[in-house]
């Protein structure tokens, strides 16, 4: 037919000449790199900057003055991560649906029930005109490697590209940190009417008790509610680990300090490797992607790791019966493929609105934050503490930490070690148990002092320690959360401490990679199958395969025998029918493995997923690499002798599948092999692979 020969064919083959070029825009973007070495001119610095790469693609930056660092900060966080750092933005400002379509427009508006946008600005603007320095030459730097450097190929494949880069969008992917770390009002919808203890009474680590003053577990009588409880009240996304050893438990006489941040798994991945100088300033460690300078890392003098307070940050309340109609907006979505959306929002100066689901139910409700109702950013926090040259300076700079809440573990060059729990803490008296009635508005809540939070003072005899547990012991006058993570890891942690006289930086690296879980060890001595088990959570392991199953049978299953093995009253003796004996499950390392995967692929593309990681470690155990979190990074700093120890990730420096460090680092990783990360001159030029000069 003559009208198929002149429309239809030429639009197939129209169809065909666009899908291919599609494909090989898409194929060209898997192999397309940044610009490592050479020279890039014409970029507005006031010096040449010199960009020096390790064999792991890390950037170890030497600058003349701190505007040109900052810049090139922006520029190679940009040049690596460059779709990441837009993929965050759009996330934490509820943007993701006008690129990635109608799918995304509930999490979108859900996002935006914090005016995130609307903080930022406000943050921005109360910074000291340094610090709004630091962000303009950082967000310059991001905005010319987008303009300079071969378009990622994830932008290619969704077909469109980044905004320009404002400085307070490094403040807003900061911010999706603050709102993953803090106690939200779901966390606290999803707590009514249940009660997890603060702690298990057998394995509680208090890190102001202080190492001798844990319970060695030889004497405990406590019932076991406590360990069903944990068991079956699970929040893996939020673990994370640090301890230090001041010089006085050193075999080189220095303070030694371990960190390694739990996180979910994903590529790139959450940290980014750098190292930072210019006159007066030197830091080097890990950032978040979009955040300028060194967020957990060390500088000459001092090093610092975090674990997440888990504590209670904000207040929920039922509204009254009127709500100010001044304080609603309107928020407008533009979806791609779906026209406009607008949703309303309730928006007081003190408090905002959210929907809730409480107990089955939908609920409006107004929650009280300080992050909400007067927004400072952490981010100077972090410049001054990569600004400390002393402990005193150190914690200075904490007091004024607005949040997350974090439990800060320091170690510097005198051997000295200290913790301090920082960050705003409401003195509710519901800490996030329940949502008040609307009454209670009418209530204020004083922070707690800085002086009462707790503490362990900077002491070459001091050895601390932290993962997301109850920190205080009996006597402390604040309760400061409803729901600390359970104590296992910090209790194994103090365990390994107390093991040995003196530690090196072998011995903090093998502990990082422990995989022992006592809570599931205790549990599997309840059932004959498990007769001899070591408790370990290894890759070869069908036994830590066969208690998972176990566990999750006991904690999903509530009849009474279950409960009543776990609690003690019976017999040990019991074997669960529904359980695989413990020869048949595949091993951990098959049956927990991780797949990291890419944002992206979840809407098919899967070729962006980084390698498949072995089951090693689980929830409750110090090293953790199953079902989909893990360490984000693991660290070991030697104070003083920076190029010892060392910093690795679980897939790569870059975010770019062709530059050969998208996922380089897994080998060592699942090794456990810790890689050093340059810090001297000296070692900084031994290590350079790859020189790039950006000039004037």
């Amino acid at each position: 037919m003559l009208w198929v020969r002149r429309i239809v064919l030429p639009l197939f083959a129209l169809a065909l000449v666009l899908v291919a070029g599609y494909a090989i825009n898409v194929w060209l973007g898997m192999r397309a790199t940044a610009q490592t070495s050479g020279t890039i001119a014409g970029l507005g610095l006031s010096a040449p900057v010199q960009i020096l790469r390790d064999s792991r693609g890390v950037p170890h930056i030497r600058a003349q003055n701190e505007r040109d660092l900052f810049f090139a900060d922006g520029f190679v966080e940009a040049q690596d991560r460059g779709f990441q750092l837009d993929l965050l933005r759009r996330y934490v400002y509820g943007r993701l649906s006008e690129v990635l379509g109608p799918s995304l427009l509930a999490a979108d508006e859900h996002a935006r029930q914090v005016p995130v946008l609307q903080l930022v600005k406000r943050q921005y603007a109360a910074l000291s005109p340094r610090d709004r320095m630091l962000l303009d030459a950082f967000a310059a730097g991001v905005n010319a490697a987008y303009a300079r450097e071969s378009t990622p190929v994830e932008f290619r494949a969704l077909m469109y590209r980044p905004q320009t880069w404002q400085p307070y969008d490094s403040l807003a992917v900061g911010f999706a940190t603050v709102l993953d770390l803090t106690d939200t009002w779901d966390d606290i919808a999803r707590r009514i009417g249940k009660a997890t203890p603060l702690t298990d009474p057998c394995y509680d680590a208090p890190v102001t008790a202080g190492l001798a003053r844990i319970n060695d577990g030889t004497h405990c009588t406590a019932s076991r509610v406590a360990l069903y409880e944990f068991l079956r009240s699970l929040h893996p996304a939020k673990g994370s680990n640090a301890w230090a050893a001041g010089a006085a438990h050193t075999t080189d006489h220095r303070a030694l300090l371990a960190s390694d941040p739990h996180l979910r798994l994903q590529i790139p991945g959450v940290w980014y490797l750098v190292d930072l100088q210019a006159p007066g300033y030197h830091v080097a460690g890990a950032t978040l992607a979009g955040t300028p300078g060194v967020i957990l890392g060390h500088n000459d003098d001092l090093a610092w790791g975090v674990t997440n307070g888990t504590v209670t940050a904000l207040s929920v309340f039922y509204p009254p019966k009127h709500l100010d109609p001044r304080y609603w907006q309107t928020e407008r979505f533009h979806v791609r493929f779906g026209g406009t959306v607008t949703k309303r929002y309730y928006r007081a100066p003190e408090a905002f609105g959210v929907t809730l689901t409480v107990q089955g139910r939908k609920r409006f409700a107004l929650v009280r934050w300080d992050a909400y109702a007067h927004p400072q950013s952490p981010i100077a926090t972090f410049d001054q503490l990569a600004r400390s040259h002393t402990m005193q300076q150190a914690l200075l700079a904490l007091r004024r930490y607005p949040g997350p809440t974090q439990n800060f573990v320091l170690a510097d060059r005198t051997g000295r070690v200290a913790y301090q729990l920082a960050g705003k803490i409401p003195d509710d008296p519901l800490w996030g148990r329940n949502i008040h009635p609307a009454s209670d508005l009418a209530e204020t809540y004083a922070d707690i002092p800085f002086d009462r939070l707790p503490h362990v003072a900077p002491s070459r005899n001091a050895i601390v320690w932290t993962a997301n547990n109850k920190m205080y012991g009996a006597g402390y006058p604040y309760r400061l959360s409803a729901d600390f993570k359970a104590p296992y890891r910090a209790y194994r942690i103090a365990q390994m401490l107390r093991a040995k006289p003196a530690y090196d930086v072998a011995y903090f690296e093998a502990m990082q990679m422990d995989t022992l879980s006592l809570p599931e060890r205790e549990l599997s001595r309840h059932f004959r199958q498990f007769a001899g088990w070591n408790g370990r959570f290894t890759p070869q392991s069908r036994r830590a395969t066969a208690i998972y199953d176990v566990r999750e049978h006991l904690t999903k299953h509530d009849d009474g025998d279950t409960m009543d093995v776990v609690m003690g009253t019976r017999a040990h003796d019991i074997s669960l029918a529904s359980v695989d004996p413990p020869a048949s499950p595949q091993p951990w390392g098959v049956a927990g493995a991780v797949v990291v995967k890419h944002p992206l692929a979840a809407l098919g593309f899967s070729f962006l997923n980084g390698t498949t990681l072995p089951g090693d470690g689980d929830a409750f155990t110090v090293h953790r690499q199953n079902y989909g979190f893990s360490q984000s990074y693991r660290a070991v700093w030697d104070a003083g002798n920076w190029d010892a120890g060392g910093m690795i990730v679980p897939q790569g420096e870059s975010g770019r599948p062709g530059s050969g460090h998208y996922t380089d680092q897994a080998a060592d990783w699942v090794s456990g092999t810790m890689i050093p990360l340059p810090y001297s001159n000296a070692a900084v030029d031994r290590a350079t692979v790859d020189r790039l000069t950006l000039t004037p």
